[in-house]
């Protein structure tokens, strides 16, 4: 896995490329001079949590043959503002979960999720609490 980084101006913008070509920009808070033109980093990483708990959902619900139509997901984190540096405290991801779903087989996704696909979620998980919830809309 390689990802390269450019600087885009004299302040804080970054442009990120993955090996396939696909790029994304990052910037600073604007308490320290960012100017909005792109995700901040510890944003990048609820991203993470959120794609890749995401998609380890949606493999497990296919592989249970669950009739998923959709998924929503929305993540809210706070950080220990107190510390240097930062670090998340609590993050609280919801699932919005669409289709005819069997309760106990999205509560079983959602477990293996969180206890042993998610690499990103064992990472956060080991400096912050993570709390999962879930809505199925039929």
């Amino acid at each position: 896995m390689e990802i390269n980084l450019i600087r885009k101006n004299d302040k804080f913008n970054f442009e990120a490329e993955n090996s396939g070509g696909i790029t994304v920009e990052l910037d600073a808070n604007p308490k320290i001079g960012g100017e909005g033109k792109g995700f901040r980093p510890m944003e990048m990483l609820l991203v993470g949590l959120g794609g890749c708990s995401g998609i380890d959902v949606v493999n497990v619900l296919t592989k249970q043959k669950e009739p998923l139509d959709d998924i929503k997901i929305k993540i809210n984190a706070t950080r220990k503002d107190e510390e240097m540096p930062p670090i998340f405290d609590v993050i609280d991801i919801h699932f919005n979960l669409y289709g005819n779903l069997n309760e106990q087989k999205v509560e079983r996704a959602l477990a293996l999720t969180f206890e042993k696909y998610c690499s990103v979620s064992n990472i956060l998980g080991r400096s912050a609490t993570i709390n999962f919830s879930y809505t199925i809309h039929n």
